[in-house]
């Protein structure tokens, strides 16, 4: 059975989750390809080599050239069913955006229907979360276990000011889900990196007994006291 083990020290994004998989062996042109059949516009992807704290991983970059609308849960899954995608990616991208905005639903006291994604609608976190899901499939992998996520700790800007980490979707996401905060004073899991993981680990444990074949790290884009890096 391949596993994916996910080492979640430093915590996890979207773009990580990318990144780590490009770094573990995931054709980027292949990704890159596949994810045309989006039909979004205004952005472009690439993808480099960083070093965080002495560690080589790959960092995954959304360039988004305009403005993208804020969208609601129907206009995203309208987006992914029309596309191009694989139907089981397109319904594990799809069940990642209805754990997003059935917290955001929550914190706010809406309906979901009512929920404006703000930063989880933009192209970028469209992308992550396609990716992501794209990356699964084409890899064949199995089973996904976690570690227990490190959330970071502090304050983080966004749409509706200065919240404080884990934000209060991420926490609502990871709820009964093992997780810690060190010192570090940064949001170093996102609402999208924990719907993500969500959605598709069916444990949260130590690492196991396992024959590791492939070892991928996902570069974040600050620099931090600690490798700011999600293993897989």
């Amino acid at each position: 059975m391949k596993t994916a083990y996910f080492d979640c020290f430093a915590g996890i994004s979207g773009d990580m989750i990318a990144g780590a998989f490009i770094d573990a062996g995931l054709d980027f042109n292949f990704l890159e390809k596949t994810l045309a059949g989006l039909e979004l516009t205004g952005y472009e992807l690439s993808y480099e080599k960083k070093l965080k704290n002495g560690i080589s991983g790959t960092s995954f970059i959304v360039n988004v050239k305009k403005d993208q609308p804020h969208r609601r849960l129907r206009d995203i899954t309208e987006l992914i069913m029309s596309s191009s995608l694989n139907e089981k990616v397109k319904n594990d991208a799809i069940s990642i955006f209805s754990i997003l905005g059935k917290a955001e639903a929550h914190i706010h006291v809406k309906s979901i229907e009512e929920i404006h994604f703000h930063e989880v609608g933009a192209v970028d976190s469209i992308i992550d979360i396609c990716s992501a899901a794209l990356a699964f499939h084409s890899l064949e992998i199995e089973n996904v276990i976690s570690s227990p996520v490190n959330t970071g700790k502090g304050y983080v800007k966004c749409a509706h000011g200065m919240l404080p980490v884990p934000a209060p979707a991420t926490a609502e996401i990871l709820k009964g889900i093992p997780v810690f905060a060190t010192d570090t004073a940064a949001e170093l899991t996102t609402p999208t990196g924990a719907a993500i993981i969500s959605h598709f680990a069916g444990s949260f444990a130590p690492l196991p007994e396992i024959k590791i074949e492939k070892i991928g790290y996902g570069a974040g884009s600050r620099d931090l006291d600690i490798p700011n890096l999600l293993r897989i």
